[in-house]
């Protein structure tokens, strides 16, 4: 449950990911050799449906965040922002 979460969250803020594209020839013995292989960065940008899900699965609707305090939005601020970090971590 916990992948789902973090895989929820990656597609919500947007990540890059490595595409790559192997091509292969046949050799004189009838082996298949790398011939050719091309690595592409590939930002994927953040989905709103997944930030919509997010917001809710947290309860964190406009109405809520309205009626937070500014203390309680600097300790939601910290947290996400300490959850991106964790997840830019093992990202790597």
């Amino acid at each position: 449950m916990e992948e789902l979460k973090k895989a929820l969250l990656k597609k919500a803020l947007g990540f890059s990911s490595d595409e790559i594209v192997e091509e292969y020839s046949l050799d004189e013995s009838g082996n298949s050799v790398l011939n050719k292989r091309k690595v592409t960065k590939k930002y994927n940008p953040p989905d709103i449906s997944a930030m919509k899900l997010l917001l809710e699965k947290e309860d964190l609707t406009d109405d809520k965040l309205s009626q937070m305090t500014l203390s309680e939005l600097k300790k939601e601020k910290k947290r996400l922002l300490k959850q991106l970090k964790e997840e830019e971590k093992s990202e790597s």
